[in-house]
Order: C-alpha cells, then sequence, then structure tokens
C-alpha cells in the first residue's frame, strides 16, 4: 500500500466515526479551487474557459479554510487553474496542515523555482506537492501546448524532494496514449523520477475543452488499463489508488457514481454534482448533500456521464467498499 501510514490510520477512523455516527453521505477528499486563471492552455481541460472578471478573482484565505472546516473532510485537493498563481497560497495550504489536514496542492510546476521566495512552504508529513506529468516529453508538451514545461516540470521535482518535501504526481491519459506510452511514463515517474505517490486517470469530456477528440470511452479505457496493468505492473508502481479503483479501470468491477465523496469549492461555491460538471452550485455544502438529486448521475443515468471514469466519482465508491469488506481491506494493506 502506498499511501503513507500516518494517513491510512486516520481515514480509517474517520471512515469508522463516519459509519459510527450512521452518516451515509460525507466527504473524503475536497477539491478546492481557489481560483480559475491558469498559465497554460491545456486541450483537455476547459477550466479557464471562464469570463475575465472570473479569472482575475483569488479566493480569500478566510473563505477557503471556512469550506474546507465546514464540510470535514480529512484531505485537501487544492487545484485551479495554476494554485501558485495565487498570492495567499502558502497560507492557505499551512493553516490547513496546521489544522492536520492532508493537504495536496495541484501544479504544473513552471512557476515553481521561478516564484519560489514569494512563498513560505515548508516540508511536512500532511502537505505534498502533486505535479503534472501527462507523459513523457513530446508526450507531456504536446498535451500543455508548450515545449519546455516537461524539462521544468522534472527540475522542480528534484528540487522539490532536495529540500525534503513529499511529492506526488497526477497523469492523465487519452487516446492518443498507447499501452506502452502509459508503461514508459509511469516506469519512469516510479523509478526514475522516484515520486512519493502517482494518480491516474482516463480524461473526462470538458464541454469546453479545445481538443473534443481524443477523450477515452470507458472500453477504450478498460482495454488501455488491462494491457497497462499486465505482468504485475500494478504492484510495482507506488499507485495512489485503492485496488479495487485499478480493478474499476480494467474492467474486473463496476460501481455506481459516489460524486458527494468528493465535492469541489470554489469561488461560485458548491458545484453540482462535481468539479467535472456544472448543474449549478450552493452556498453550503449541506445543501449541496441535501439538494442534489444524487441518483440521476453516473453512467446509464445522465448522458453526460456515458465515458467517464474518473476517480472523483468512482474512487469514493471503491473506498468505501473496501472499508466494507475484511479481504479487500487486507488486500490494500498489502505492499
Amino acid at each position: 500500500m502506498t499511501m503513507p501510514f500516518r494517513q491510512s490510520v486516520r481515514i480509517a477512523a474517520y471512515l469508522a466515526a463516519q459509519k459510527l455516527h450512521h452518516r451515509d453521505k460525507f466527504p473524503l477528499l475536497l477539491e478546492l479551487e481557489p481560483l480559475f486563471a491558469c498559465n497554460l492552455a491545456c486541450a483537455g481541460c476547459g477550466k479557464i474557459q471562464q469570463p475575465a472578471d472570473q479569472l482575475r478573482r483569488r479566493m480569500p484565505v478566510e473563505q477557503a479554510l471556512a469550506a474546507v472546516e465546514e464540510c470535514g473532510a480529512p484531505m485537501v485537493s487544492i487545484a485551479g487553474g495554476e494554485p501558485l498563481m495565487h498570492p495567499q497560497i502558502d497560507k492557505i495550504a499551512n493553516e490547513l496542515v496546521a489544522r492536520k489536514k492532508f493537504v495536496f496542492l495541484c501544479t504544473n510546476a513552471l512557476l515553481l523555482r521561478k516564484w519560489w521566495d514569494r512563498f513560505d512552504f515548508k516540508p511536512s508529513p500532511y502537505f505534498a506537492f502533486t505535479v503534472h506529468i501527462d507523459g513523457l516529453r513530446e508526450r507531456h508538451d504536446a498535451s500543455v501546448q508548450q515545449e519546455g514545461v516537461f524539462d521544468e516540470a522534472i527540475e522542480a521535482v528534484h528540487w522539490l524532494k532536495e529540500r525534503g518535501f513529499r511529492v506526488t504526481s497526477n497523469s492523465t491519459f487519452f487516446t492518443t496514449d498507447s499501452p506502452q506510452s502509459v508503461i514508459d511514463v509511469l516506469n519512469y515517474l516510479n523509478d526514475d523520477l522516484q515520486v512519493d505517490q502517482m494518480m491516474i486517470s482516463p480524461a473526462y469530456a470538458y464541454e469546453k475543452a479545445p481538443d473534443q477528440e481524443h477523450f477515452l470511452g470507458v472500453q477504450e479505457t478498460r482495454e488501455l488499463f488491462r494491457k497497462v496493468f499486465a505482468d504485475g505492473n500494478r504492484k510495482k508502481w507506488r499507485l495512489n489508488h485503492s485496488p479495487l479503483f485499478l480493478d474499476f479501470l480494467e474492467g474486473k468491477v463496476d460501481f455506481p457514481c459516489t460524486a458527494w465523496g468528493i465535492p469541489s469549492y470554489s469561488l461560485y461555491g458548491w458545484q453540482r454534482p462535481c468539479y467535472l460538471m456544472n448543474d449549478g452550485y450552493t452556498k453550503t455544502y449541506q445543501e449541496l448533500v441535501e439538494t442534489t438529486d444524487w441518483d440521476k448521475y453516473g453512467r446509464g443515468r445522465d448522458p453526460r456521464c456515458a465515458n467517464c471514469m474518473a476517480h472523483c466519482g468512482y474512487e469514493p465508491t471503491a473506498v468505501l467498499a473496501t472499508m466494507g469488506s475484511l479481504k479487500q481491506s487486507l488486500r490494500a494493506m498489502r505492499p
């Protein structure tokens, strides 16, 4: 199991408390988006397709902290946009770490070394930089539509690790990826770059993304990951996923969507039903949970979800299934 022991114990205790209090809907991880602005225009992302006045906005520190406290999630993924463009992003992260939240700051890493002196980040077992790496040099630079991004991201990872920070990676895959190209980048991240953990995901079809031709369908996703995980590759990579979610990617099991498990909070409020879709916003987390018709979302229910196998909807389901089975819990604990 690649999740650090401290984090594993905290999450297990959190899930046990939810069960003890008979809560059937609760967050595992909060997707916090304190800004929409980004210094890249990636082909598969529609997040920067916001009005100019919204791209200039930055979430106040107090508002970000209040959202985390309100929902009570033990883990927070700070995304965007590019979080390092927020002038107080270090304060948001440090305040959450002080509250013993597990914080993952997602970044393309282009600004890390350039702007480092503007920030006050400190190594902590509760904090990690999550660097986006969508392939090796040519593939990654094509994905972000800018040359040199891969090389700078790799240098930033080395730079951070030399300073004692935990560094994880996040890789999104499209129809332009082959099983071998996925294997090559995961081998590189795991063995050469030696990131602490790796997260993988088939791309979700953002409606406003510039490239609408290369999003994976369900069958394509399953075929891709069956080949990627062949020959025992899953066991050697430090993947930050439950075994059941990896089974799900291969098509060995299927799950309903549990979008309430990874809610999204942005400058507009709590996004309904998840950060990948936009069916409006609520002012409070309680309103999000209680007024959203969760049963109408997921593959086979909403056409927009037809090809979705993203972690935000299906990883929580896999985690809950794991915790509800002694066999799967023991499986998840194996190295």
